[in-house]
């Protein structure tokens, strides 16, 4: 048995290095492993899990932190461990082998390989003792050691039918269906059929947001003004906003909610769920103008700023997690009633109660005394029960917080993950970006710039492309298609906000590489690794993807199509145009069998193809101020998938459309702009108001 500090301790992941003093002999994942289990004959145990997963914690104090346990792994087993975080790639493979064996997946990930990384059993958390109707995991352990020494063909030949079956159902796509209006609306009806009318979201419980799917509706509803989408929206944003799964104290999101009504979470705080729940609040704001969706916004903005961000060199941390330690179950986020009284006037808790629901008995199982915060009355229902003036509740809902705050902060504070992943760093500038341009976020602006030139001097090689981790000073792992459509969404956000064709220039390298080491020549689209992945022992990385499922976070190839749409209108490049259209046709028949709830992405991309967004040309010097006035009126206009080209008139590049209005009285006059759709403008105008209602 190894010595306390196993071969973990060296790693950069925090999950890993978390578990560093395990009695167990982790490996990382890599070819050392693999090779041991090949040399020995030993079943592969493999756990994938993270540093913010709550029931990772508990299983790693349960059973990875007891001797005798551990003893058995390492007689019986090569255990790996492996951080999803860090290696998406690795999980998302084995998540879905795990649920075609089991019909359960999630975290931590327990996965029982043969030497060569194929699945022949596994689940999730497994207890110590036998409960939940579950098996003790020493009882697992001795069945499947068991079973692949006595069984070993048997074994080997499951894992051999489930990776086949896995790589028949990874197959280049066909173009089955048209991508067409009906496509479109059946997946708004879908959405409709499975919207909860009453609390917001889809489905029941646990309830998710889907941050892909609200900016396909938003989009949507833009063009079309159906009201019934609005109300889709608005129900969602504001049951999110108001629940608990909203952190009232400190502003942002928790993972998501073990309930219908939004209001008891999993505490776990994700970088990817805050960037695209920014975006949507934010363009919700500039759409319907509702209050609530600026603060939500405002609230994310603010705890990113103090808890996730790294303020001096730029970039975006990972998470912040859910839990101090094993037996905590986000104690530093809820309350007890006394625990108010404590540090608040009994005005302030009198409100505060009114307003969050604070009671004697809360909504927590582990310590029913503990409240989760949430809206429950509103500070003109408080005001007419306790017949105060509404100035009075909200000033002292205000102190009554700010006090809540500084409390809180005293409290052990749940680990935050510093590390920088490309593609969470991407989606949060795009986001940052849409703060300066929909709440006049000056200071968002200006982070999302620095994390980007960040991001391209520490993590850009021309050679290997984007790597995909930055961590104490050492960057690691490339060959992530998501990395490099984030990043390159984000340049081209960049670009519009500046103009600065430097931007645009690197959005176009990044996107050029994906095109030549991810794209599928036969069937189109991209794949989530470069085409010389695999060659390692596992040969699990070697079954084909091309992510077009929202799974959380909006899907690489959704994404992609936006970005490809969006070079080709400032660029005038028609292999972006070309491959856009390709992209989008490839992936119609597997979107029309997912449903709207988990494509989003690629419903948005959609929407844009058969509906171009708003293509704004703006001619004449960059730097005279008509030139900025028209260029700031057509960015912070809200208009999906639109493009702002200013263009001198020595630009290199002009729309042919523009081009051949360039010679009126109008445009001849001064700075003007064009909004154009497909082959058609509008006439110039020099007048930012007019722009905006063009848009």
């Amino acid at each position: 048995m190894p010595k306390p500090g196993n071969r973990l301790a060296s790693e950069t992941s925090s999950y890993l290095k978390g578990a560093a003093h395990q009695p167990v002999d982790w490996y990382a994942w890599g070819e050392e492993a693999f090779a041991k289990a090949k040399a020995e004959d030993k079943p592969i145990l493999l756990d994938i899990g993270a540093v913010w997963c709550h029931w990772c914690h508990v299983i790693d104090q349960e059973s990875y932190e007891d001797p005798e346990i551990a003893k058995l792994i390492n007689e019986r087993f090569v255990p790996v461990k492996v951080d999803r975080d860090e290696r998406p790639d690795v999980d998302s493979r084995y998540q879905s082998a795990v649920n075609a064996i089991s019909g359960q997946g999630g975290w931590p990930l327990t996965a029982f390989l043969t030497p060569d990384g194929k699945v022949f059993y596994g689940g999730t958390y497994f207890p110590p003792k036998d409960l939940y109707g579950r098996p003790s995991f020493r009882r697992i352990l001795i069945a499947v050691s068991d079973h692949y020494k006595k069984e070993r063909a048997d074994a080997i030949n499951t894992a051999e039918s489930l990776h086949q079956a896995l790589a028949e159902r990874r197959r280049p796509h066909v173009h089955e269906v048209d991508v067409d209006e009906p496509l479109l609306k059946g997946a708004v009806d879908g959405l409709k059929g499975e919207f909860d009318p009453v609390n917001g979201g889809f489905g029941s419980s646990p309830k998710f947001p889907h941050p892909g799917t609200i900016e396909f509706l938003l989009a949507r509803h833009h063009r079309t003004k159906e009201e019934g989408l609005r109300n889709v929206i608005t129900r969602t944003l504001t049951g999110m906003a108001r629940g608990g799964v909203y952190d009232h104290v400190g502003g942002g999101f928790h993972r998501y909610s073990t309930d219908a009504m939004w209001i008891v979470p999993h505490f776990e705080k994700m970088a990817y769920d805050n960037a695209a729940l920014l975006s949507n609040y934010a363009k919700a704001w500039a759409v319907l103008k509702d209050p609530l969706f600026r603060d939500a916004a405002e609230g994310i903005i603010r705890w990113t700023d103090e808890v996730l961000s790294d303020r001096t060199h730029g970039g975006f941390y990972a998470s912040q997690d859910a839990d101090v330690g094993p037996g905590d179950d986000g104690d530093f986020f809820t309350w007890t009633r006394n625990e108010v009284r404590s540090v608040c006037t009994e005005d302030e808790t009198t409100v505060l109660a009114l307003r969050y629901d604070i009671g004697e008995r809360g909504e927590m199982h582990h310590n029913p005394a503990k409240n989760v915060l949430y809206a429950d009355k509103t500070p003109a229902e408080i005001a007419k029960e306790t017949g105060w003036p509404i100035e009075r509740v909200d000033a002292l809902l205000k102190s009554g917080l700010e006090k809540l705050r500084v409390a809180r902060a005293s409290r052990p504070t749940p680990f935050v993950d510093r590390t920088v992943y490309a593609n969470w760093n991407g989606m949060y500038a795009v986001a940052y970006l849409e703060a300066w341009r929909y709440l006049g976020r000056e200071d968002c602006r200006e982070f999302a710039l620095k994390t980007l030139r960040l991001l391209w001097g520490k993590l850009w090689d021309r050679e290997a492309g984007m790597h995909h981790q930055w961590a104490n000073g050492v960057r690691r792992i490339t060959g992530f298609l998501e990395d490099h459509v984030w990043f390159a969404a984000a340049l081209l956000d960049a670009y519009e906000t500046t103009q600065d064709p430097e931007w645009l220039g690197q959005a176009e390298t990044v996107m050029r590489f994906a095109i030549d080491h991810f794209w599928d020549p036969k069937g189109s689209g991209f794949f989530d690794l470069k085409h010389d992945a695999g060659g390692t022992a596992a040969s699990v990385l070697e079954l084909k993807r091309k992510p077009v499922e929202d799974s959380p976070s909006p899907s690489s190839n959704g994404v992609a199509g936006v970005v490809l749409q969006r070079l080709h209108h400032l660029t005038g490049n028609d292999d972006y145009r070309v491959r856009h259209d390709e992209l989008v046709r490839a992936f119609a028949g597997e979107a029309s069998r997912m449903g709207g709830i988990f494509g989003g992405a690629y419903l948005l991309a959609a929407e844009l193809w058969l509906h171009p967004p708003a293509e704004v040309v703006i001619v004449g010097p960059a730097e005279d101020q008509k030139t900025k006035a028209l260029r700031d009126a057509a960015v912070t206009t809200f208009s999906p998938g639109k493009t702002v080209l200013v263009v001198e008139r020595k630009g290199n590049y002009l729309p042919p459309a523009v081009e051949s209005m360039l010679s009126s009285k109008a445009a001849s006059a001064g700075p003007v702009a064009f909004v154009c759709k497909g082959t058609s403008c509008s006439l110039p105008t020099s007048d930012p108001q007019k722009l905006m209602a063009l848009l």
